[in-house]
């Protein structure tokens, strides 16, 4: 058994594709190996910004003999055809058996493989693997013709203390490397691939991304609470950070006390999407004077110099923060709103004042579902949501929009509810991000995102495949969740045509199977036409538990094997069995036990689906499990006698009838 080392070392790789690039490598390299025919006991990978590497333990030295069967022609086959199968395979008539298949006598060839040396099967592998890797983005260097994230400079590729004699782009692999740029720059010699991690980390290169992550993670809080205060935990950022640095080093700064009165929304801003800093709490959770730098460097007066260079940047970006707040609390919202009439939403749509006036509409409509709704407060609220796209400071930071409008609307004097209406309208941002929960601020959110949605779909911007430009899923995911959390009774039919009707329907069954329902009793759900997102759940849940009983399991079967015979019937006579039965043509002691149990039953679910008491109508479908068993078992469905053939499908169309007010039972699998 031999190890494996294979060390990528170039210039700096962008953080966001780091972590995706060791993945990719990893997957890649373990199905190369088992095409091989090799297997390794451990498989590690490593990332920095300046080396992507993987290290295999337990590789065999040589691939494993093979004996491979080709099946030839029949023995019966002409002349010609067995000369071919010679030829391709280069033997002789000798080397064949004869098996019989079938009736058949077939000529067999068995060859035998002999196993190669890994090291040569593995020059192969990794070539393959560099010439093709996907990267999001690559670029050529100087006038070499290959392409790679960034320029290459070395590649390590051992096996044991052996170089594999790999190439690529013009780089033939060695076993050297370089330590840290700056702390610790010579070259460094690796004789076996278990030396790796030891001797990059003591050149000042901690090169598993986890273990750097958990560094920088560990750094960042220590330093907090030794001055008595709180990280103000960024996952994103801490990710993107463990991808800038090879040894990191957490420096705490401080914040100019005149820019404190800025709001922390855009403190926070100016200092994680331009600078990489994190910012702190105090313990009352309230937003700190100082702030957390992660460089990729020790110095000897213990970074005093980084971090008055750090504190220096960012007093000239807070002081054009501070520039942008003070010139735009100049203007009202309603005046900076008069601005949206030159911005463009999309060209076949129209401007984002438009825009506006649409949510309008859309929001005062639908306050008449929301409890607590002031349709005056929500009507401000949608016409003043989209005011501060225009101000300076969203032109600056984006990411800020609806928190300045909020700020600008507070310093107006507007209303609270319309403020925070503004501010949240955009939630949620993510799967993880908190939904609107205030009355004023729901109507807003939706209406905003249900227009987003029908002008898009009506411009014909529809998502296809993978490609969503738009977000059009997020938006209708976003509704969903704002509607489900806050357990909202919305007609939604009422505001979509039936394509959008059909969209949320695939993307509620997305939602909902994150959640443990199952894709086909959401559509079955979904088919008997309700669009109450709360009903549909409570309807879904209460099936799927239903069908894990025994009671459940044994009536679905019941009812497909009702709803066949139907199905066949109104197939075959080319009409629709519609349950009308009439009582005088029941006679058999079989169907007269079926009639009185489905009347019972029909009430029990007429009682409970007005209640919305869904499990308690399901139980009463399954008192129909054992006489519609029995009545199939013994009854003659297709009589004679044409009135009791179709009076006995109707009893049957009468049960399918009553299943599909709770769902559509023949979409349900098993």
């Amino acid at each position: 058994m031999a190890d494996f080392l294979l060390e990528l070392f170039s210039e700096e790789i962008p953080a966001r594709m780091q972590v995706e690039a060791a993945r990719h490598l990893q997957t890649i390299f373990t199905e190369s190996l088992k095409e091989a025919g090799i297997e390794c006991k451990t498989l590690r990978t490593f990332v920095t910004p300046r080396r992507l590497a993987i290290k295999a333990d337990g590789i065999p030295t040589i691939q494993p003999d093979v004996s491979i069967e080709k099946k030839g022609p029949k023995t019966s086959a002409p002349q010609a055809a067995l000369d071919g199968f010679l030829r391709k395979e280069v033997l002789s008539l000798e080397a064949l058996e004869k098996r019989m298949i079938g009736k058949d006598e077939t000529y067999f060839a068995v060859v035998h493989q002999k196993g190669q040396p890994s090291a040569v099967l593995l020059k192969t592998i990794i070539e393959k693997i560099l010439a093709s890797f996907p990267w999001p983005k690559s670029m050529r260097w100087g006038s070499n013709p290959t392409r790679w994230v960034r320029p290459l400079h070395s590649i390590i590729c051992i096996l044991d203390d052996k170089i594999v004699p790999v190439e690529f782009a013009g780089i033939k692999a060695g076993n050297i490397t370089q330590g840290h740029r700056f702390l610790a720059p010579q070259q460094i010699t690796i004789t076996s691939p278990d030396e790796y991690e030891g001797k990059l980390l003591a050149a000042r290169v901690l090169a598993d991304h986890d273990k750097r992550k958990a560094e920088i993670l560990s750094q960042l809080e220590a330093c907090a609470a030794k001055h008595n205060l709180k990280l103000k935990r960024d996952d994103g950022l801490l990710n993107e950070v463990t991808g800038l640095v090879e040894f990191p080093n957490v420096l705490m700064g401080s914040i100019d006390d005149k820019f404190m009165d800025l709001p922390p929304e855009v403190l926070t801003s100016e200092m994680r999407t331009h600078q990489k800093y994190f910012a702190l709490l105090t313990q009352d959770s309230t937003f700190s004077n100082k702030f957390l730098i992660t460089s990729n460097m020790t110095t000897h007066d213990d970074g005093k110099a980084i971090i008055a260079g750090n504190e220096r940047v960012l007093r000239a970006r807070l002081a054009d923060g501070r520039f942008f707040f003070d010139q735009d609390r100049k203007k009202s919202l309603e005046q900076w709103a008069e601005g949206l009439k030159a911005v463009t939403f999309h060209a076949k749509i129209g401007t984002i004042a438009e825009k506006v006036e649409r949510i309008k509409t859309l929001a005062i409509a639908l306050a008449e579902y929301i409890s607590g709704a002031d349709k005056k407060l929500v009507e401000r609220a949608a016409l003043l949501c989209k005011a501060d796209l225009v101000t300076g400071m969203v032109g600056e930071f984006p990411e800020l929009q609806g928190v300045m409008g909020y700020y600008y609307a507070l310093h107006q004097n507007t209303n609270k509810e319309v403020a925070n209406a503004i501010r949240d309208h955009y939630l949620p941002l993510g799967p993880d991000s908190p939904v609107p929960t205030a009355p004023v601020s729901i109507c807003t959110a939706l209406a905003d995102k249900l227009d987003t949605l029908i002008s898009m779909f009506a411009a014909g911007e529809k998502p296809t495949g993978s490609k969503d430009p738009f977000a059009l899923r997020r938006s209708a995911l976003g509704i969903i969740r704002i509607i489900l959390e806050n357990n909202l009774r919305l007609p939604l039919k009422k505001f979509l045509n039936d394509e959008l009707v059909a969209f949320f329907s695939d993307r509620l069954v997305v939602q909902l199977k994150d959640q443990g329902l199952r894709p086909d009793v959401i559509k079955a759900v979904l088919a008997n036409g309700e669009h109450d997102l709360v009903c549909v759940v409570a309807r879904a849940k209460a099936v799927q538990d239903f069908l894990t009983t025994d009671d459940g399991t044994n009536l679905l079967a019941a009812y497909k094997r009702a709803a066949n015979i139907v199905e066949q019937a109104e197939k075959k006579d080319n009409i629709k069995y519609l349950g009308a039965i009439e009582p005088s043509a029941i006679q058999q002691t079989e169907e007269i036990r079926l009639f009185g149990a489905l009347e019972e039953a029909s009430n029990i679910v007429e009682q409970n689906i007005g209640k919305e008491h869904f499990s308690a109508a399901m139980s009463g479908l399954a008192s129909l499990y054992q006489p519609v068993g029995t009545f199939l078992n013994i009854i003659l469905i297709n009589d004679n006698d044409t009135k009791i053939r179709v009076n006995r499908l109707n009893i049957l169309a009468r049960i399918r009838q009553e299943f599909d007010n709770i769902a559509d039972f023949s979409l349900i699998e098993g």
